[in-house]
């Protein structure tokens, strides 16, 4: 066994702090130099399990280095290092050092090698991100940032303690094929689940990314989802439940997204919708499959990153991102239009860009397993994504009506991020191999085929042509200035009535135990003990009237009671009779 001197990721973590103090060109130098320092340490790293320390009969693995968790390093940091390039000009303390904690804890989870250190990463992503929303200031920001924060405190719950039950079965806290099963194994399913925005879990994700900063927005694209994609990957290949969870997450966004005003929110449903096929090519679980999803994991983040870079280059520069509000920038921002272009034909699988590579290794792992429905959701899905982020996003922020805004070319810092993830994007379709080669099985497959472009090619002219139709003929939604409802309508209302219900019930029985035990029976009893040897004499002394039938008498016996009393004239004989009575009594309890 090997030993490291450094996890990975801790190297941006500590990298952070001196942000906090630095300003001006020297914190821009220093946020990119943090992560090219990080990546010159992770290539010096061995394969294998790396700095084990035992702790209470377990052994931690703070490093575990192999193919899987290597090429979701690379990615992680080089869109760190073009994120930080983006967010030159930001001098907030704050998504200085949470976007480089965001970073390093990403990095630091998918090289945990065991199930505790993953999740302390885990909830640090859940922290830095939360920073990433806040950051905005806004009321709808401080909100969702809120809500983001809860959502993944409860997943996070979830997975710990999925963790706990599953070390207590298994004696072992090894961040491997885990499965399901088990009760253990449920919730952390559950609990990756909740971060890789699955349907019905995912309105975090719609809710809080279009909140943030337009440059915290780039982190949160790349990271959250990403992480939980790979933990899936690595727990859970070839889970016949993540087939169908990830056409469902292919399929539906497609429709939120074409109605969606919000750019930036169109393009959160849309990173639903990539994720879809991911999580369908883990589900399906073999070597085809994996490296399929890996590799459009890998495509995603540049071509998603892209999109999000350009349309908040566009926000940053308008003060608009809504498309009602936008229309006919390319006369102002040309650059930007080109490079949002640019992502648009890659998250659309055009030939020769970076999406055509990857997305079709996971059809093609479905249509070798016999999934004809699977593959079929997959297509529509495809078709939608160009819908909604190949056409709408171009179309509706640079062309359609002129908004009459005239505004600067992004800053060159942005317009260099931009043009960086453009060229990636570009050299990968063309040249896909240099990315087959880091996937984590071996692979010949050849995207490049007669029969594979021309049906892709198909598919896009088809889509235009029907986008064209809709839009002349006035079928095609209309961008309206509203609010969508989505899945989390349901438990924020329904969470109000549950909070109401035990408002009335849990309030309810308390005010009634307030009013009998902290108002009667204290009233009852300090009028009982002002005189507690009269009181008790006067009770014996009604029960054994009522017993002897002799009544006349005992309103005198009262009187003679009530006297004794106040003057503290007790019989002996009588105080000595209860004082047996009394202990009696308790005897006779404790021996029952």
């Amino acid at each position: 066994m090997t030993s490291a001197s450094l996890p990975p990721g801790l190297i941006m973590i500590l990298g952070a702090l001196p942000a906090f103090w630095l300003r001006g060109r020297v914190k821009g130098t220093w946020m990119l130099l943090v992560p090219v320092v990080s990546f010159a340490y992770l290539l010096t790293l061995p394969h294998g399990q790396l700095l084990t320390i035992p702790f209470m009969g377990i052994d931690l693995q703070l490093a575990r280095v192999d193919r899987l968790s290597l090429i979701f390093g690379y990615i992680f940091h080089l869109v760190a290092f073009i994120s930080n390039l983006y967010a030159w000009h930001v001098e907030d303390r704050s998504q200085n050092v949470a976007g480089l904690i965001y970073a390093g804890a990403a990095v630091g989870a998918v090289f945990a090698g065991d199930l505790f250190t993953l999740f302390v990463f885990w909830e640090l992503l859940t922290i830095s991100a939360s920073f990433l929303i806040l950051a905005r200031g806004t009321e709808r920001a401080l909100a969702s940032g809120f809500r983001y924060f809860m959502v993944h405190v409860a997943g996070g719950l979830c997975l710990l303690a999925g963790i706990l039950l599953h070390v207590h079965a298994t004696g072992s806290a090894a961040f491997n094929f885990i499965g399901l099963g088990t009760t253990g194994a449920l919730l952390i399913f559950i609990g990756f689940g909740v971060n890789c925005a699955w349907p019905f879990l995912h309105s975090w994700l719609t809710d809080s990314y279009p909140e943030a900063t337009v440059t915290g927005t780039i982190f949160l694209s790349a990271f959250t989802t990403k992480t939980a994609v790979y933990a899936l990957a690595r727990a859970f290949p070839g889970t016949e439940a993540l087939i169908w969870i990830g056409v469902a997450m292919a399929a539906f966004p497609i429709f939120y997204a074409v109605i969606e005003n919000d750019l930036r929110r169109v393009l959160a449903y849309s990173l639903i919708n990539q994720v879809g096929f991911m999580v369908v090519g883990i589900g399906i679980g073999t070597e085809l499959a994996i490296n399929g999803a890996v590799a459009h994991a890998f495509n995603d983040i540049l071509f998603k990153g892209l999109l999000f870079m350009t349309m908040g280059a566009v926000m940053y520069r308008t003060g608009k991102i809504n498309a009602t509000d936008l229309g006919g920038l390319y006369k102002s921002m040309p650059w930007t239009c080109g490079f949002c272009i640019v992502g648009a034909a890659s998250i659309s699988a055009f030939p020769l860009f970076s999406g055509f590579v990857s997305k079709s290794m996971v059809m093609e792992a479905a249509a070798h397993g016999d999934m004809r429905l699977v593959w079929f959701v997959l297509l529509f899905a495809s078709a939608g994504v160009f819908h909604h982020a190949g056409i709408k996003i171009p179309f509706f922020a640079f062309f359609s009506h002129d908004s009459g805004l005239r505004c600067k070319e992004a800053p060159r810092h942005m317009l260099l991020a931009m043009g960086l993830t453009a060229v990636l994007c570009v050299f990968i379709g063309s040249f896909p191999g240099y990315l087959y080669k880091l996937l984590p099985y071996a692979t010949d497959y050849q995207p490049y085929t007669a029969s594979h472009v021309i049906a892709q090619t198909q598919l896009l002219f088809f889509s235009a042509l029907a986008f064209t139709l809709l839009l002349l003929a006035g079928i095609y939604p209309p961008e309206i200035r509203s609010v969508n409802l989505d899945a989390d309508w349901v438990y924020r209302r329904g969470g109000v009535l549950v909070y109401r219900a035990c408002d009335r019930i849990f309030n309810g029985l308390n005010d009634w135990a307030n009013e009998i035990f902290g108002k009667r029976l204290p009233h009852v009893l300090a009028r009982f003990f002002e005189r507690p040897g009269g009181n008790v004499q006067k009770h014996v002394l009604r029960l054994a009237a009522e017993m002897s039938g002799d009544l006349p008498e005992l309103k005198k016996l009262e009187e003679d009671a009530e006297k004794r009393c106040r003057t503290g004239a007790y019989p002996i004989g009588l105080s000595v009779l209860l004082a047996v009575l009394f202990l009696g009594g308790m005897a006779v309890l404790y021996l029952i």
